[in-house]
């Protein structure tokens, strides 16, 4: 089978984007937006990502680039140990010559459980150093830049252009690894997650020509004409305290696309809201992300896998529950966290009741086809879930920024890619979905190797078929789920999994629950057109 019709049949055309202003998709033949020929690699865990982005920053010279974008950047989080804080190598290397330039989200204070004053300690530390960090409130009211994007590009060097984007931020709590067991320099979960609470995430390495497209992406932002931060007097002394321009720099000309690196079609996916100013790369806003998904649901045969920190969308999971429907065989595993944020009426309620409407649709239209799972460690602590993944069919891979609800399809910007591997993977079963598009490496790899974790097994033996795994799934956390409720005696079954079950409000909470969840938690930023034909 033609790889050029598959990848059209599972990636976004240029006109199914369904945006013309941007110029992602400048100067690609017939259509295609997205770029072959590039290598990704998947960075599991904090303390993966970290250590390759800290090891590649100290490979940096003078004349090289370093471009990020950020919703929480905490200026002393370590990259690697003591002497690596985020702030100062970013400092050291503008220093040094190296082009630092950076668009973090400007938050909100602390006493809103946000981060503006760290933001502002970041930018102040890189920009007293000759770098241009600034922070970003071009957004629609309620919403944020939620985009996490590290570009290196190192110009005339063929081969030294590295991008990351993903879950992770460049803040405190994300350094943890495999034995789950938190990041020292953590912010506060609610209690049920411990002091230091255990945090799973995901990034990915991109390599290759998408390099360009993901620096198109940040150029774009970066040249708004619209003020930084237009409508606060007050904020706007905080900016001159910082010494950020209301605008920013200009940035050097583009170098080259990087040439190619490996067997990956990647194409990047965004979510930007319609909102006065528009965006001027995308006035009526963009929704690739949520047309991306949309279009790949609907070719799920077999195996839908999520990871997921929100799932609390009820319009978001229909499309989900349309592909049960239509497709008696396919499976979904979800992975979420076990308790929000923080537990109360007013604190949990609105996303107790979008996440609790949303699972009760997908168990309506799936029935025991559809699985809920939140993990722990091996000490019985809860592992907060902050990873954005998705495997279909082991065909089709997402990794980003966006979670599963309205507020990531259409509020806030955000910044995902999709991954279609042009090796196959001849395992059985070979094509899964049914279609002839057969297992990709990629994707397959990914879903065992979080699943090797999640369910502490050596081995892929009983993983690789998705109604076996989806199977081994259940029982292992059935297991789990026994062996606590027998006051944990005996040994503790292999596994993390748990069987997840959010909850109900009380009748009290519901109604103000739902008030809430609809106007501030999870809005809706799409053109009213759209809303009305309920289309992205």
């Amino acid at each position: 089978m033609d790889e050029d019709d598959v990848r059209a049949r599972w990636l976004l055309t240029a006109g199914e984007r369904g945006n013309p202003y941007t110029g992602i998709d400048a100067g690609k033949p017939g259509g295609v937006a997205w770029t072959t020929g590039n290598r990704a690699e998947v960075l599991v865990h904090g303390a993966e990502y970290f250590r390759r982005l800290y090891d590649l920053l100290c490979e940096l010279d003078a004349g090289d680039w370093v471009h990020f974008t950020d919703w929480r950047g905490d200026p002393d989080e370590r990259l690697a140990g003591a002497g690596t804080e985020i702030a100062t190598v970013l400092a050291d290397l503008a220093r040094n010559g190296v082009h630092v330039r950076g668009l973090v989200w400007r938050s909100h204070p602390d006493l809103m459980r946000l981060s503006e004053s760290e933001h502002l300690s970041l930018a102040r530390t890189v920009n007293g150093d000759g770098g241009e960090v600034l922070l970003d409130e071009r957004v629609r009211r309620g919403g944020s830049h939620h985009q996490k994007l590290f570009l290196v590009r190192r110009p005339g060097r063929d081969g030294g252009d590295v991008a990351f984007i993903g879950g992770i931020d460049l803040c405190h709590s994300r350094n943890d690894d495999e034995r789950h067991l938190g990041d020292p320099q953590c912010y506060a979960l609610d209690d049920a997650y411990g002091p230091t609470p255990p945090w799973h995430d995901v990034q990915v390495q991109l390599q290759g020509p998408v390099v360009a497209d993901l620096a198109t992406t940040f150029r774009e932002r970066w040249e708004d004409p619209t003020p930084l931060d237009h409508r606060n007097p007050y904020r706007k002394m905080l900016m001159r305290r910082v010494h950020e321009p209301a605008h920013p720099g200009p940035l050097p000309p583009p170098p080259d696309a990087p040439g190619d690196a490996g067997p990956h079609a990647v194409q990047i996916l965004r979510t930007y809201p319609a909102k006065s100013p528009p965006f001027p790369f995308a006035p009526l806003g963009e929704r690739s992300i949520a047309r991306a998904y949309r279009k790949a649901y609907e070719r799920a045969r077999a195996l839908v896998y999520l990871e997921d920190q929100y799932f609390w969308s009820r319009e978001v999971a229909s499309n989900i529950a349309r592909a049960l429907r239509d497709a008696p065989e396919l499976r979904l595993v979800v992975v979420l966290p076990r308790y929000f944020e923080q537990e109360g009426p007013v604190s949990s309620g609105p996303p107790r009741h979008g996440q609790r409407s949303a699972i009760d649709l997908l168990r309506a239209a799936g029935g025991d086809r559809v699985a809920f799972y939140d993990l722990e460690n091996e000490h019985g602590t809860p592992i907060y879930v902050h990873a954005k993944v998705c495997v279909i069919d082991d065909t089709w891979v997402e990794i980003g920024s966006d979670n599963v609800n309205m507020r990531s399809w259409t509020h806030d910007s955000e910044l995902s890619c999709s991954v279609l591997d042009e090796t196959r993977d001849g395992r059985a079963p070979e094509d899964p979905g049914g279609h002839g598009d057969g297992a990709r490496r990629f994707a397959r790899d990914l879903r065992l190797r979080l699943w090797r974790e999640h369910l502490q097994t050596g081995s892929d033996d009983g993983l690789i078929d998705p109604i076996e795994g989806f199977e081994r799934w259940r029982a292992a956390a059935a297991a789990l789920d026994a062996w606590h409720r027998g006051g944990r005696r005996g040994p503790r079954p292999a596994g993390r999994v748990r069987v997840h079950d959010p909850g109900r409000n009380p009748r009290w909470v519901e109604p103000l629950a739902a008030l809430a969840y609809r106007t501030l938690l999870d809005p809706d930023g799409r053109p009213r057109n759209l809303r009305r034909a309920r289309a992205f």
